[in-house]
């Protein structure tokens, strides 16, 4: 029996991709309480897919509150983990929020900055696809290789 949740299908080929299965470690690390253990890979990362029409339910302003906030965390974490792999040296994820949801997200290996990204409506955090989450991942990956690759005396500090 196949369950599907509201906006991912159960055999989704993004849940057994290398971001898929990373996007679920890093959200099982940040469930201090096992509340996701009997949770299948599509509804744990369903928070994360939010369909035109439901983000038009989400008011334009607002404060994100800690969940949205942690995953956030969860997607960058993931990317860098993702670039360690990769690159065999390791990079650190940095996420600068203010209360009211704008900010920065850093990813550095080394000393070099790999990734920045200015943050706005965090509190509306979503892709309308885990595919599209999957491509907004692998462009940042490719682009964070390519200058890890033309700068790896200043990554490997």
């Amino acid at each position: 029996m196949t369950t599907e949740t509201a906006n991912i299908a159960a055999d989704d080929p993004v849940l057994n991709s290398e971001f898929g299965i990373e996007m679920i470690r890093q959200m099982r690390a940040i469930d201090p309480y096992g509340s996701y253990d009997k949770l299948t890979p599509a509804e744990i990362l369903e928070p994360f897919i939010l369909t035109k029409e439901q983000k038009r339910e989400l008011p334009v302003i607002g404060d994100p509150d800690e969940i949205v906030i942690a995953r956030i965390k969860v997607f960058y974490n993931a990317i860098a983990a993702m670039i360690e792999k990769e690159c065999g040296l390791m990079a650190a994820p940095l996420v600068n929020l203010t209360h009211e949801g704008f900010g920065r997200a850093l990813i550095t290996v080394g000393k070099l900055v790999v990734m920045d990204r200015t943050l706005r409506d965090v509190h509306r955090f979503s892709f309308p696809s885990l595919s599209k989450m999957k491509d907004e991942a692998d462009k940042i990956l490719s682009v964070a290789l390519k200058l890890i690759g033309a700068h790896a005396d200043v990554a490997g500090l």
